[in-house]
Formats: structure tokens, sequence, C-alpha cells
């Protein structure tokens, strides 16, 4: 498996949910499963169902996110020499310059991409568009709406 770039914010966040799930959701569904097995026949059993079920998704995410954090490459910005250019993990303030509007996003890995928190995939077309360019610069971004052009005005790694 290739190895999945994460921030140091996004790693927190899936070691977290990891440790969730293995000490809290999991012991949670084995419980509910002992108590639907009291209940007698299993058959006809909609609890014991439903906790089954619960247990397979559990199980499948805990396997999951050991394999990104298994192999997954923590980027922080700060530590890169990137001469002020956009990197994975920067954020980078934006003039649409179309509307005028400004926007900053921070360029994450897809699992921890949120545009409503300002957090855009490594793999969208604005983050691809933006890569490697500095403040002042213009990047044209081709996305399904059409052609759109921004001016980078701020790079930070934070």
């Amino acid at each position: 498996m290739a190895t999945i770039p994460l921030t140091r914010r996004g790693a927190e966040l899936l070691r977290d949910e990891l440790q969730r799930l293995k000490s809290v959701e999991r012991p949670a569904v084995i419980n509910a499963i002992a108590e639907a097995r009291s209940q007698g026949d299993l058959s006809e059993n909609a609890e014991y169902d439903a906790a089954r079920e619960r247990q397979g998704f559990i199980e499948g995410r805990i396997a999951e996110l050991e394999s990104k954090l298994a192999n997954a490459q923590v980027i922080d910005p700060r530590l890169l020499e990137a001469d002020g250019r956009v990197v994975f993990a920067a954020t980078v303030d934006l003039e649409d310059l179309e509307s005028g509007g400004r926007v900053s996003y921070q360029i994450v890995g897809d699992d921890e991409a949120d545009i409503k928190a300002g957090k855009i995939s490594v793999s969208s077309p604005i983050a691809r568009a933006l890569i490697g360019r500095q403040a002042g610069e213009v990047a044209e971004v081709r996305a399904p709406g059409g052609v759109r052009e921004y001016e980078i005005l701020k790079v930070r790694y934070e």
C-alpha cells in the first residue's frame, strides 16, 4: 500500500478514533451481543443481528484505521524547506480573480478534507493547481464548473 499523507492533526484524529473504537465501542458491542444472546432464540433476535452488524462495522473501521496509520506519512509543513511555495499541509490565502472573494484553505489528506473547515484534499483540482506555486502567482483551476483563476495572496506553514 502506498504511503498516506497526513497532517499532525489528522494523524491525531485517526489515533483518537482508533482508541475510542477499541476502548469504548468494541466493548459496548460485545456486551450488546452477550445481552442479546441471553434472550434465547437468535434466529429471530433483531437486537442480536443489529449488534453483530455493528460489530462488523467497528472491526472493519479498526482495521482500516490501523492500516492508514501504519502507512501514514505525517507531514509538518514547518519542517519542510518550501521557500514560500505551496506544499502539503500549508495554508493558502487566495483571491478569486473573477468575484474578488477571498478564501483560505489548508491542503490536507483525503481523510481530513472538510471544505466547511477550510481543509481541501491534496487530490482536489484546486490543491493540484496550487501545489508548487508561490504568493503573487495566479493558479488556473480546472473544475467541473469551468476554469477559475485564483491569485495566491499568502502561504502559511502552521
